[in-house]
């Protein structure tokens, strides 16, 4: 009951038409209060609440000190005050300080846009705040306006229709300027890339996008409320979730906009919407790859990829000795990955098989066709966790 009039009070409180950020935001989870500061600054001071029943209860007081940072967003770090209780730990003084967390924020048309950024996940140097991972969302104006500030209120749009989102990543998409920009880029590169793909690539690619957008479509609400977490798995991981929609963009932009398609021979960073690895070679023909193909959403699954051989003739040798070796091979502007394993996950009854080569199934497969991507800081996951 005390859950729904709070609930009431906010959304009688919800007014639109503000002209700036300055003044209280809220939304399920609490309230954001902005306060001008000199230079085009701001103090934010923020009220978080989140009750799941039982012990599973999310609260979070925090401020901090934004400044103008381009684009559009301010940020800044949070204000931490490290808990000193008797019972605390100290910390090992030759170890390096934990990053404190930080937030951005910019106007996204009638909302605000605040985005929470978390890089050590061990950090606790708040006493007032239980968790910040439900910082990042949308906020909605309450209120009159505290202040006569002013603020650009442009609406980000990404290349589908906003007013009618079909799925929780879309929604996501659409609140976040940042996300809405990536996606503008992706259909620049996506339209950019085709003219110079030669049919069979073209055709693989288009096969590859479809599953990558499918692979989209399901990130958000996964990573909303991650079941590998079985201790909080109903929770809303707000920061988190955004995050792993940014990551798998950039990604995929990278490969987009970095499409490496002159590339010869087996050397480098090979991309799909499923799999991932890196090969490299030396003069001798020596040949080291590591990588991974997973199963989306599932932090078991998955098939690991470190082989090392020789190229003989201009073929890849596995060092293996194995009915399934590990291969690589060319294919047009691709790199296909164990092409016949394909053939033996349909066969595979037995654990102890010695063609087994992906973890939890039997019968997955670790064959991948993948994509030439230059190096880029997006492309760094070449090994196994979740996706």
């Amino acid at each position: 009951a005390e859950t729904l009039r709070r609930r009431a009070a906010a959304l009688e409180a919800i007014a639109s038409g503000r002209p700036g950020i300055a003044g209280t935001w809220v939304n399920a989870f609490g309230s954001i209060t902005l306060t001008p500061a000199d230079s085009g600054a701001y103090r934010l001071a923020a009220d978080l609440r989140g009750d799941y029943g039982g012990d599973r209860r999310r609260t979070c007081q925090l401020t901090a000190d934004l400044k103008p940072a381009g684009g559009g967003w301010l940020a800044g770090p949070v204000v931490t005050e490290a808990d000193t209780s008797s019972n605390k730990a100290k910390t090992d003084a030759a170890a390096a300080p934990a990053k404190p967390p930080s937030l951005k924020l910019r106007r996204q048309g009638e909302t605000l846009r605040i985005v929470g950024t978390i890089d050590d996940e061990g950090w606790d140097g708040f006493n007032d705040c239980s968790s910040m991972w439900q910082v990042t969302g949308s906020y909605f104006a309450a209120g009159k306006d505290a202040a006569s500030d002013k603020a650009d209120t442009t609406f980000v749009t990404p290349t589908f229709d906003c007013t009618k989102p079909e799925t929780a990543t879309d929604e996501e998409i659409c609140a976040d300027p940042d996300l809405a920009g990536n996606d503008q880029r992706l259909n620049r590169a996506w339209k950019a890339l085709q003219p110079r793909l030669d049919e069979a690539t073209r055709r693989a690619l288009i096969d590859d996008q479809r599953n990558w957008v499918k692979s989209q479509t399901e990130q958000y609400p996964e990573f909303l409320h991650p079941a590998w977490n079985k201790q909080s798995s109903q929770v809303h991981f707000t920061v988190d979730a955004r995050d792993h929609v940014d990551g798998l963009q950039r990604e995929r932009l990278a490969l987009l906009e970095g499409f490496d398609d002159k590339r010869s021979g087996l050397a480098g960073v090979w991309l799909a919407y499923n799999a991932v690895i890196k090969v490299t070679a030396d003069g001798n023909g020596a040949v080291t790859a590591k990588g991974w193909k997973w199963d989306q959403g599932d932090w078991k699954a998955g098939c690991d990829y470190e082989m090392t051989g020789k190229i003989t003739g201009g073929a890849f040798r596995s060092d293996e000795r194995r009915k399934n070796p590990d291969t690589l091979e060319r294919d047009h502007a691709m790199l296909i990955v164990n092409r016949q394993d394909d053939v033996f996950a349909k066969k595979r009854t037995d654990q102890d098989s010695d063609e087994a080569k992906c973890r939890r199934r039997l019968d997955n497969s670790s064959t991948a066709r993948l994509f030439p991507a230059r190096p880029s800081r997006d492309i760094d996951n070449f090994k196994g966790s979740i996706r």
